[in-house]
């Protein structure tokens, strides 16, 4: 196994070493990639502690993921923060309301200042080369297949609308009338599903997505870290990050990271010579 030298490099080398991690491991895993910057600047004591493991734990877990110690990985997340010094922290730092704002400005300031934080994770999670083959497979689907449910339902609806506009075939699953595993098993070969699920996750969302990889149909997920369980089924897997804690989680970078695909499907659309694939 190469020690990972990116942040995506690790993100997907955990996700590739997490069926033979251990529960603790797996645990320490959704903990640096839930909190990176954490990780970045914590000590061993302080990330174990967030973490809920022993210091000792941390080494085994770098050990098993082929670094030579905690200090070693640490020095990967350092670096990645060093390269966006001056981005969001300061930017939201700047942003704080006057003492003097009340009520509803404030509610509203604090949802920006949200949005704009999980903007920024976007910026650090999304991979390029990835966006790239998702909209490749979309542009080139008899049918494209959108599935969500719960709070990431606003964004399949987003991505039906949108890549209709397209001229792309689309068909949303809702599940109404409880005939959800009905509709999916109609996903025909030539055609791609495309899931949306965040913690916690929608088990129905989890199953359809497995289902339809054991047909050898595609699946594209969009969802928030390495660890997802859409992760496994996805042929394309798109990244948003864990984003902010909060009460009233913010649906801003799925929106935005949606949007991004829409664009970079319609460009693959436009290509000269471009077939799409129908199903038989």
């Amino acid at each position: 196994m190469t020690t990972p030298a990116t942040f995506q490099e690790f993100a997907d080398a955990v996700s590739e070493a997490a069926p033979r991690l251990s529960p603790q491991q797996r645990l320490i895993a959704q903990h640096v990639l839930e909190h990176p910057d954490d990780f970045a600047l914590g000590t061993t004591a302080t990330v174990a502690e967030a973490a809920g493991v022993q210091p000792s734990a941390l080494v085994r877990f770098a050990n098993a993921l082929n670094f030579s110690g905690f200090s070693d990985l640490q020095q990967l997340f350092r670096h990645r923060l060093l390269q966006q010094a001056g981005t969001y922290r300061q930017r939201i730092s700047a942003m704080k309301p006057p003492k003097a704002m009340r009520g509803n400005a404030a509610g509203v300031h604090t949802f920006i200042e949200q949005g704009l934080a999980d903007l920024h994770t976007l910026e650090r999670s999304v991979n390029d080369e990835a966006l790239q083959q998702a909209a490749r497979l979309l542009s080139g689907a008899g049918r494209v297949h959108v599935l969500a449910q719960r709070r990431a339902f606003p964004v399949a609806a987003y991505l039906a609308y949108a890549l209709g506009q397209l001229d792309l075939r689309v068909q949303l699953h809702d599940g109404v009338g409880g005939m959800l595993g009905e509709s999916i098993r109609q996903i025909d070969r030539g055609e791609v599903l495309l899931v949306t699920s965040f913690k916690n996750y929608s088990p129905e969302v989890i199953e359809a997505a497995d289902a339809v990889k054991a047909r050898g149909i595609d699946v594209i997920a969009v969802t928030d870290h390495a660890l997802s369980p859409l992760k496994p089924a996805a042929s394309v897997c798109l990244l948003i990050g864990s984003g902010t804690p909060a009460q009233v989680r913010s649906l801003v970078a799925p929106m935005c990271l949606a949007q991004a695909l829409v664009v970079c499907t319609g460009q693959c659309l436009v290509r000269p010579n471009r077939k799409r694939r129908r199903p038989h």
